[in-house]
């Protein structure tokens, strides 16, 4: 029987160091024993790398290649059905890892004619997805993927910032379009990221405090994400006692994970 998982949104503007918490929050739950389907929904992202797996293929280009031969009227090869066709391509699209697998959705397109793949699009990751007891996501801002109904419900969103003015009023810009589409994840809250000495001042705190948002926890500044980064290793791999992995377990024991 499949599951019905948990879904982890994770979201913010490029730059704060989503991705980077969106992989370590994947390592966290793997050894855990949990079963744990990431998907790459931000276009610009690069969990793939985050996570020190090789890029496959993504959803996005599969998509247009499917919607393509319909347009130009080919044949579906091996006289298959489409969705036979769409299941045999899209199963490439998964890279299955000793403790998660991985989906990248990469770039999309508008409706109209491509109304029939992004309905294969939805059944398939629906049909991944039960596979697994986690679904984390990594989005973008525009949370486009699950505002279209592409990816599943929100259960928790994570919103990631930087400790700048401008990074938190930008998730207060996230925050308020979850609830413009009515989303409801069943809990909210930002993390904000790279804090020196894991702490905020006063304006800061005044700003999530205007934008009307649940601080979760504060990830501090930490060399080993930047050392990782640069000798090009997984950044989602550093210590587990390096103080953002030891800040972000404090966030994850407050939600239960």
């Amino acid at each position: 029987m499949p599951n019905n998982p948990l879904v982890i949104a994770v979201a913010g503007k490029g730059g704060t160091g989503k991705t980077t918490v969106c992989g370590m929050l994947i390592r966290h739950l793997a050894k855990k024993g949990k079963r744990i389907l990431a998907v790459d929904a931000d276009p610009n992202s690069n969990l793939n790398e985050v996570l020190g797996v090789e890029l496959p293929i993504s959803l996005g280009d599969i998509r247009e290649t499917m919607a393509q031969r319909e347009l130009n009227g080919d044949p579906i090869p091996g006289g298959m059905t489409k969705q036979e066709y769409a299941e045999f391509m899209m199963g490439d699209a998964l890279t299955e890892e000793d403790d998660f697998d991985l989906l990248v959705m990469g770039r999309t397109q508008g409706e109209g004619c491509y109304c029939y793949v992004n309905g294969v699009l939805k059944t398939q990751i629906t049909r991944y997805s039960g596979a697994y007891d986690v679904v984390v996501v990594d989005n973008e801002a525009g949370l486009e993927h699950i505002s279209r109904g592409t990816l599943p419900h929100i259960d928790i969103l994570l919103m990631v910032s930087d400790s700048s003015r401008r990074g938190i009023q930008a998730v207060g810009r996230v925050s308020r379009m979850v609830e413009d589409l009515k989303l409801s994840p069943k809990t909210s809250g930002l993390i904000v990221n790279r804090a020196p000495e894991g702490a905020l001042d006063g304006g800061i705190l005044e700003e999530i405090k205007l934008q009307n948002l649940t601080l979760l926890g504060v990830l501090p500044q930490d060399e080993n994400v930047y050392k990782f980064d640069t000798a090009g290793r997984p950044s989602a791999d550093v210590p587990d006692d390096s103080p953002v992995k030891l800040a972000l377990r404090q966030i994850t024991d407050k939600l239960g994970l």
